[in-house]
């Protein structure tokens, strides 16, 4: 899964600044449908992770059934919040 192709599928364009709000708040929730349908672990964890860069994502134990899964989106999570971290230094 690709960003560009995410951003299109869910909310009809690449550049966040053309999105409304009413827009962006649709798009999350059919994300959020598509990431409760999806069956691929790899698939569902980026729809998680995109959530997740929005604020969006559901808590680990109710996104994921893998201990390892959760492990690695609290990783992810981690590694998100060292890069801000550094960025506002």
């Amino acid at each position: 899964m690709q960003l560009d192709d995410l951003l299109q599928r869910y909310f009809a364009a690449t550049d966040l600044s053309q999105v409304s709000p009413d827009v962006l708040e649709a798009g999350l929730e059919r994300c959020r449908v598509d990431l409760g349908l999806e069956q691929d672990r790899g698939k569902r964890f980026a729809l998680w992770s995109f959530l997740y860069m929005f604020g969006s994502a559901p808590d680990l134990d109710v996104a994921f059934e893998s201990v390892k899964d959760r492990e690695a989106a609290r990783n992810f999570m981690d590694l998100l919040a060292a890069s801000q971290d550094e960025s506002d230094e």
